[in-house]
């Protein structure tokens, strides 16, 4: 990698944390105005699953069309370390893209490639700690996808898996992930990947966790 485009990504990595500290403010001060805390003054509306897709669907289509093309990202995917990494990322949207596609019913960031190859143990540590975030983050899905039966309108309090301990585990899940990979690549575009991650979706678990959050939901069994 050439120094002006390490130096690139570098400076890309320290905006996004700090976009991401600014909105971690924002939202502790505002909290998160969309889907049950949607008022009429939040801003235009889009269906569910266009509005997923406008947010999911260009971390998986921007780094597809970078690696299909040729030059700087083509070399790179010759290290098998990058090969692993760039799929770890794809898979994750791809699952959600899927989830928007073929599951749900409701409901860009700049990938550079790492080129400095982890040790073993990091490497393998991170891929297990991503792979377990991912599954945490699968099953919770699943748990509020089930939530409610056909014909069913309103919230509920979600039950079983991490959920029993903790209010937002789809977001704690998804956290974990992206922790695991920061520390598989051992890059600062990852750990800034996760720090924004945290930063947008922690304020998003306290607006959930509070009674007020809840107000409206049916706390049935």
């Amino acid at each position: 990698m050439e120094l002006a485009e390490r130096f690139l990504l570098d400076a890309l990595a320290y905006l996004e944390c700090a976009l991401g500290v600014v909105c971690f403010v924002l939202l502790k001060l505002r909290g998160s105005p969309y889907g049950r805390y949607a008022s009429p003054g939040s801003g235009f509306g889009l269906p569910a699953r266009a509005a997923w897709a406008v947010q999911e669907l260009p971390s998986l289509a921007l780094p597809l069309l970078a690696c299909a093309g040729a030059g700087a990202p083509a070399e790179r995917l010759n290290r098998w370390p990058n090969c692993i990494l760039l799929a770890m990322f794809l898979v994750h949207y791809a699952q959600r893209i899927a989830i928007i596609l073929f599951i749900h019913t409701w409901a860009c960031e700049l990938c550079g490639l790492v080129t400095v190859t982890p040790s073993n143990v990091v490497s393998c540590l991170g891929s297990a700690l991503w792979l377990t975030g991912m599954l945490v983050n699968i099953h919770s899905d699943h748990v509020l996808r089930n939530l409610r039966k056909p014909g069913e309108t309103g919230y509920k309090i979600p039950r079983g898996g991490l959920f029993e301990y903790i209010s937002a585990a789809n977001y704690f899940g998804e956290v974990v992930e992206w922790c695991g990979y920061a520390l598989a690549s051992w890059s600062i575009q990852g750990w800034a990947f996760a720090v924004f991650t945290f930063c947008v979706l922690f304020t998003r678990a306290q607006q959930h966790h509070n009674p007020w959050g809840h107000k409206e939901l049916d706390t049935t069994e």
